[in-house]
């Protein structure tokens, strides 16, 4: 029915619409990262891709109190970004991130306030909340995100025989193998699996740790994992005995859809791909996540009727003719010019 529309419409629209200079140009590394972060990197690397990097390689790129507010900050400003399209992440140094930086963040995790069970218990769940939140922004960010995993995404936060003194003064005080062990909370699966598209390096491994420290994970790895791999029964398997999956059963399961050699080939493929996404209308990419969520949480019913709802106003853009007329001319996507969302 759709391509009835487009084509009866299409020649009066032709005449008035010229193509013009494509949204997307050569990939190039022009400019260096320039960011108002101090534990991420932002740049733009190509015309409408926005390139976040986890920027703590000296300490493992361990998520410490400004990670989680920064990057809540970072994709809300993302979001409402029109020149950006698509959003690539990776991680600075030799891996991609060890987790929470439990020198940094002892206090909040192991000492909060609260008089009673009860305040203590509010206080706690403030904090999860808080987060979750971190990554959820990944989520319902309307652009597509792109991460890109090298080395270990394993939780951790064991700081590191550089650390600070002042860093040890602060920590709170416990029997050293206790906080290393605490230490192994598995954040980076949370992180990754918030993200679209996952790509990885041959050495990568991914473990969820929570159960080895005697506590369940909870800023979203059990309830998004399940909807990326599928299998119940690997889920449960990894989540319960902790054990590491590398990069090639990663791929088998789903976790990730492409593996690299090496972490350029990898980030050059990621930019790419971002390159490509970017080329397409920004009224069908964005469109096509938010329902892409929308179903993964729904009936096949709900999610056909937020569609048509969401439809019924989308496909009313000029991006429909432009694409159908490059389409027919047998142009790539990235020959139109779009206008921003």
């Amino acid at each position: 029915m759709l391509s009835v529309f487009v084509r009866s419409a299409l020649t009066k629209y032709r005449r008035s619409w010229l193509p013009g200079q494509a949204v997307v140009r050569a990939m190039s590394s022009s400019g260096g990262a320039v960011s108002p972060y101090t534990t991420l990197a932002i740049s733009h690397p190509a015309e409408s891709v926005t390139h976040v990097e986890l920027h703590r390689p000296d300490k493992r790129n361990a998520m410490n109190r400004a990670f989680w507010s920064e990057m809540v900050d970072c994709f809300n400003e993302i979001a409402g970004d029109p020149g950006c399209r698509v959003v690539v992440v990776s991680g600075a140094g030799k891996v991609f991130t060890a987790g929470i930086d439990l020198m940094d963040m002892a206090g909040d995790i192991l000492s909060p306030e609260g008089d009673d069970a009860a305040r203590i218990a509010w206080n706690v769940r403030k904090v999860i909340t808080k987060y979750q939140e971190t990554f959820s922004v990944i989520e319902k960010c309307p652009k597509p995100v792109v991460v890109a995993v090298h080395g270990a995404c394993v939780g951790g936060g064991r700081t590191s025989s550089s650390s600070s003194s002042s860093s040890h003064r602060h920590s709170v005080s416990m029997n050293s193998d206790v906080r290393d062990q605490i230490s192994q909370s598995y954040i980076s699966v949370d992180l990754i699996t918030a993200c679209d598209i996952r790509l990885c390096t041959q050495d990568a491994w991914f473990q969820i740790k929570e159960v080895d420290v005697g506590l369940a994970a909870d800023v979203g790895t059990l309830q998004r994992l399940p909807k990326v791999i599928g299998s119940r029964s690997l889920v449960n398997e990894l989540a319960l005995t902790a054990r590491k999956m590398f990069a090639d059963e990663a791929k088998s399961s789903g976790l990730v859809s492409r593996v690299f050699a090496d972490k350029e080939a990898m980030i050059a493929a990621a930019l790419e791909m971002a390159g490509e996404i970017a080329g397409r209308s920004p009224v069908a990419v964005q469109g096509t996540k938010v329902n892409l969520i929308y179903s993964r949480d729904h009936s096949v019913a709900e999610g056909l009727d937020y569609m048509a709802t969401w439809n019924m106003s989308m496909l009313q853009t000029q991006d429909v003719m432009k694409s159908a007329q490059a389409s027919m001319e047998k142009k790539s996507p990235k020959t139109i010019a779009f206008s921003k969302l």
